[in-house]
């Protein structure tokens, strides 16, 4: 049986560049799809948070109009995270985890990364740990790739640098009108600090693989980069 650690934020707001403090958590969808296609696949899922601080769903990811206005979207949504609440409440600690006990590592989206995983250093240990190793699987979905800002190596240059990917675009964040007030935009940064950055139309599904790297554009995108880690842990056995 593989083995997937999944890390979520812990963090509940997001700092604003005019100092505010806007509501934030892990985006419901990012979690729910691709934690249910993992566990329905057979692959033992651990969620860890750092402190292991139980993480909250952004509620924004759970009004209608994030989700299409789909009423049954979003009763499903939230009935998995009942289902779930359990794990979700005892999440393992960051600092205590061993990456080297995982095949790989998924790092769900939301705004919340973006606060408290893009500077966490223990994110940065285990992405540090499994990256290089190609026997492993780092996958990210949507602002789930701010996380890859903690990541360095031993000589100083970003984990990251070169390396083909996507997240979350800058049209996309303009769109949800949360851009200009919004401390840096992720597909700005990503550029800036050396990725190989792609994307499809905004809100389509888009999946980047990169060797053992995969993520996903948007919440969209949370099934197929569920499959293409499936796909690629499938490839390492």
């Amino acid at each position: 049986m593989s083995s997937i650690l999944m890390i979520l934020t812990a963090a509940r707001t997001w700092s604003q560049k005019d100092g505010s403090q806007r509501p934030t958590g892990f985006w419901a969808e990012e979690f729910v799809v691709p934690h249910r296609i993992l566990t329905e696949a057979g692959v033992d899922v651990t969620i860890a948070t750092p402190g292991g601080l139980t993480p909250v769903a952004d509620e924004g990811s759970l009004a209608p109009s994030a989700n299409g206005d789909d009423a049954e979207k979003v009763a499903e949504l939230r009935a998995y995270l009942t289902r779930t609440q359990d794990l979700l409440t005892s999440p393992v600690r960051l600092e205590d985890v061993d990456p080297g006990r995982f095949d790989g590592v998924f790092i769900p989206g939301g705004h919340g990364p973006m606060q408290d995983l893009a500077v966490n250093p223990d994110v940065a240990r285990v992405l540090a740990a499994l990256l290089p190793d190609p026997a492993k699987v780092v996958a990210s979905l949507c602002h789930g790739p701010a996380s890859f800002f903690s990541a360095g190596n031993p000589d100083g240059s970003w984990l990251f640098k070169g390396r083909r990917l996507t997240a979350f675009t800058d049209e996309e964040e303009t769109q949800v009108g949360l851009a200009a007030n919004a401390p840096w935009l992720l597909e700005e940064r990503l550029r800036t600090a050396g990725a190989q950055f792609e994307s499809g139309p905004a809100w389509s599904s888009y999946v980047v693989v990169d060797g053992n790297l995969v993520t996903g554009q948007n919440p969209g995108s949370g099934e197929a980069a569920a499959e293409a880690v499936l796909r690629e842990l499938a490839a390492r056995v």
